[in-house]
């Protein structure tokens, strides 16, 4: 390659001093073995430069793969940390529907219990009530019965005694009948030893 330039350089510097210097003659062999080093460099250079892009065009594309796998590897981290997250939101729903469903639960088993005793309550309401009616019926009773059985009782105690008043004529200002007759056998018995021995056997004297 540097004998190819200095040839080059040679052939350039004598062309002007041609004009005063007769150069030698160059051969037509050594002009076609000059043109064929020259081809020849030229075409060693260009495959060196073909291998250096080669190289770099390879180096180029190692690059772009690497950074094409690092945003894979990104890609893939923020995949999965998505994933990740997803799954902890799922998980946090999935414990709130828990929650909400246990307190579902409580709530529905406190109304049920609410319920109970309400229908425990009603039940003792209706049982008062039967058991007030029960007494109040059982006073009715009584109290019709007491009327019933003493009313006849009263009745005949009143004929008793309006009997014994006109038969014995308790308001009689001179007094009862019996009254009389106890006087009527005091004074035979003044005159009758017999009915005076009778009235003190019975403490009628």
């Amino acid at each position: 390659m540097i004998k190819i330039l200095l040839l080059l350089t040679s052939v350039l510097v004598a062309m002007p001093v041609a004009a005063v210097d007769v150069a030698p003659r160059i051969s037509d062999r050594e002009i076609i073995e000059s043109l064929a080093e020259l081809k020849a460099g030229q075409k060693a250079l260009e495959e060196k430069m073909d291998l250096r892009f080669n190289a770099m065009q390879e180096q180029i594309d190692q690059r772009f793969t690497a950074i094409d796998q690092r945003f894979t590897a990104i890609d893939q981290r923020f995949t999965a940390m998505q994933e990740q997250v997803d799954q902890r939101f799922t998980a946090v729903d999935q414990h709130f529907t828990a929650m909400q469903k246990q307190i579902d639960q409580r709530f529905i088993a406190v109304d049920q219990r609410f319920e109970a005793i309400d229908r425990r309550l009603d039940f003792i309401q209706q049982l008062m009530l039967v058991t007030i009616a029960g007494i109040f019926g059982l006073i009715g009773f009584i109290i019709w019965d007491r009327y019933s059985t003493l009313r006849p009782m009263d009745m005949r105690l009143r004929r008793l005694e309006e009997d014994l008043e006109r038969d014995l004529e308790l308001q009689s200002p001179e007094g009862s009948k019996l009254t009389r007759l106890i006087h009527a056998l005091r004074e035979l018995a003044k005159e009758d030893k017999k009915v005076e021995a009778i009235l003190r056997s019975f403490s009628l004297l």
